[in-house]
């Protein structure tokens, strides 16, 4: 495996999450979530979709990007093409 693409999690916490699609920013990959397989392979982004700090008062909603949506790593974004309308909501 060539070194120059081994990524590390510390390092893409930091990446701020971009939709190609809409142009919507999703925050930084710190303030969201993946779900990784037995294997240790990436499935799905999940973005938390809460506008407030405080979600007490208003709830939470996250959004399930498949991994397949992921078109992009760069040096300090994650480049993701989705259309609303395909995105799984789930709230609590």
């Amino acid at each position: 495996m060539e070194e120059s693409n081994i990524r590390l999690y510390s390092e893409m916490e930091h990446f701020e999450i971009i939709n190609i699609n809409d142009g919507d920013k999703h925050g930084y990959l710190v303030n969201n979530d993946l779900v990784i397989d037995e294997n240790g392979e990436f499935k799905v982004l999940i973005l938390n979709e809460s506008k407030s700090k405080f979600s007490i008062f208003g709830g939470t909603t996250f959004s399930e990007i498949p991994w397949d949506y992921v078109k992009k790593i760069g040096s300090r974004t994650i480049i993701i093409d989705v259309d609303d309308s395909l995105v799984k909501k789930t709230s609590i």
